[in-house]
C-alpha cells in the first residue's frame, strides 16, 4: 500500500436542475396536467395517516371504476408498471406450471422472461412484430398442454397494436387456467373491461391514459385468482410483490407492508378524478377520434401506418419511416426545433417506424395538429418532400 495519505474525493457544487417543458408524444410518459402535478406539492403525511388511507380508500375506488370491475383486491402497486407485470405473473406462477404466452412485441418478450424467472413452462404463441396474436394459433397452445395461465398483451406499445381479448376468458377458464392481461397503454384510453371480459389479472400504469407520473403500477386480481394465490404450495418468488401481504396493507387490516409513495398516490388520485370527471365513454371517444385524425393526417402526407386497421391503436400510433430517412434525425429536429418529443421503434422495428403517443391529455386535437406539422417541417428538412396533412385531421370529427 501507498504511504501517501487518502485524499478526499473533490466536493462539488451542482445547478438546480431546470427541465425544459416539452410536449410529450411519445410511448410515455405522457403530459401531466398542472392540477395534478400540484398534487405532489401538498404535504406529505405517514402512510398509516387516517388521512392517507382515506386517499388509499379513494384511489381503490376509482380504480375500480376505470378497471370497470367490482374485485375488492384493485390497488396500485408502489412501482412502475414492469412491477405491475410482475407482481401479475410471480403471484399465479408455482415452479412447474405452463403458462401459454403470447408474444408480438417487446413487452410479451418481458412476459416470457418473468414466467421463466418464476420457474413457469412457457407454451409461446407468436406473432410478426406489428400483427395480432391469431385466436386459432391460441387455442392449439391450450390442446397442446394442460396451462395454469393465458398470458397477453391488450395493447402493445413497441408496435402499436390492440389485441382483441374477445372470447379469450371463456377459452381460459374451460381448461381451469386464468386470463393475465396487460393494459399498460389502454387503461384510460380504450375499453378493458376486467369484469365484462372475464380477466383475472389486469395491470396498467400511471404514465400512460391515466395521466400521472410513471412510478405506480395499478392492478386488479379477481377472486378466482386470489384463490389460486391463497391456495399455493410454495412462497411468492417475491416478497415485495406478494399480493397477500400488499392486500392486507390496502385492505381493512392496514397491516404495514412498506412506506408507500405517498406524493404518487397524490398524484394518481388527483389523475383518477380527472379521469371520472370526464367519464370513460367520453374518454374512450376522445382518444379514438384524435387517433383518427392523426392517421388521416399522416396518409394525406403520403406516409403508412405500420399497423392494419382493425388492430390499431388510439393511444400509441405506429407510422412507418419513408424509405431513406433516418428515423432518429427526424426524432432529434421534432426535439430541437418544436420541443416534441415522439419515439422510435424497438427490437426489429428499430429505425422502421415512429411511435405517436396520444394519451390522456396529450390525445387533443390541438396537439395532433402540432405534431403533423413538426413531422412535415422535419420531413421536408431531411430531404423528403411531403404535404400538408393539417387539412385532412381537421376534417375528421
Amino acid at each position: 500500500m501507498s504511504d501517501q495519505p487518502q485524499r478526499s474525493r473533490e466536493r462539488k457544487t451542482y445547478e438546480t436542475f431546470h427541465p425544459p417543458k416539452r410536449l410529450l408524444l411519445g410511448p410515455g410518459p405522457s403530459p401531466v396536467e398542472e392540477r395534478v402535478l400540484e398534487a405532489m406539492s401538498a404535504p406529505v403525511l405517514g402512510h398509516l395517516d387516517p388521512l392517507f388511507l382515506q386517499c388509499m380508500d379513494d384511489i381503490q375506488e376509482m380504480l375500480r371504476y376505470v378497471f370497470e370491475t367490482n374485485n375488492k383486491v384493485t390497488v396500485p402497486i408502489s412501482a412502475t408498471g414492469s412491477a405491475g407485470m410482475e407482481a401479475a405473473l410471480v403471484n399465479i406462477i408455482e415452479p412447474g406450471d405452463q403458462i401459454v404466452v403470447c408474444i408480438h412485441g417487446v413487452f410479451g418478450e418481458r412476459m416470457l422472461d418473468i414466467i421463466e424467472r418464476a420457474g413457469g413452462k412457457p407454451v409461446i404463441v407468436r406473432a410478426e412484430w406489428g400483427q395480432a396474436i391469431e385466436r386459432r394459433n391460441i387455442e392449439a397452445a391450450f390442446d397442446s398442454s394442460k396451462p395454469r395461465a393465458l398470458a397477453i398483451v391488450h395493447a402493445e406499445t413497441s408496435t402499436g397494436v390492440l389485441q382483441d381479448l374477445s372470447g379469450l376468458a371463456d377459452l381460459a377458464h374451460s381448461k381451469n387456467a386464468l386470463l393475465v392481461v396487460d393494459a399498460v397503454t389502454s387503461l384510460g384510453g380504450h375499453p378493458v373491461g376486467v369484469d365484462r371480459s372475464g380477466i383475472d389479472v389486469c395491470y396498467s400504469g400511471t404514465q400512460k391514459c391515466l395521466g400521472a407520473p410513471p412510478g405506480l403500477a395499478p392492478i386488479t386480481f379477481s377472486e378466482r385468482a386470489l384463490e389460486r394465490i391463497r391456495g399455493r404450495k410454495s412462497k411468492v418468488q417475491s416478497w415485495y410483490l406478494d399480493m397477500i401481504m400488499v392486500e392486507k396493507y390496502w385492505g381493512s387490516d392496514r397491516t404495514y407492508h412498506h412506506t408507500a409513495p405517498i406524493l404518487m398516490n397524490y398524484a394518481l388520485r388527483e389523475a383518477l378524478r380527472i379521469v371520472c370527471d370526464e367519464g370513460l365513454e367520453p374518454r374512450w371517444q376522445r382518444h379514438e377520434s384524435n387517433h383518427r385524425a392523426l392517421v388521416a393526417g399522416i396518409e394525406a402526407m403520403g406516409l403508412q401506418m405500420n399497423v392494419g386497421k382493425p388492430h390499431r391503436l388510439w393511444s400509441l400510433n405506429a407510422v412507418r419511416v419513408p424509405e431513406g430517412i433516418d428515423d432518429a434525425r427526424v426524432r432529434a429536429r421534432l426535439l430541437n426545433d418544436s420541443n416534441i418529443e415522439i419515439g422510435g421503434g424497438l427490437g426489429p422495428l428499430k429505425g422502421k417506424i415512429w411511435r405517436i403517443g396520444l394519451m390522456g391529455s396529450g390525445s387533443s386535437r390541438e396537439n395532433v395538429l402540432l405534431v403533423l406539422e413538426a413531422l412535415q417541417k422535419a420531413l421536408n428538412a431531411e430531404g423528403f418532400s411531403c404535404a400538408s396533412g393539417i387539412e385532412a385531421a381537421e376534417a375528421v370529427s
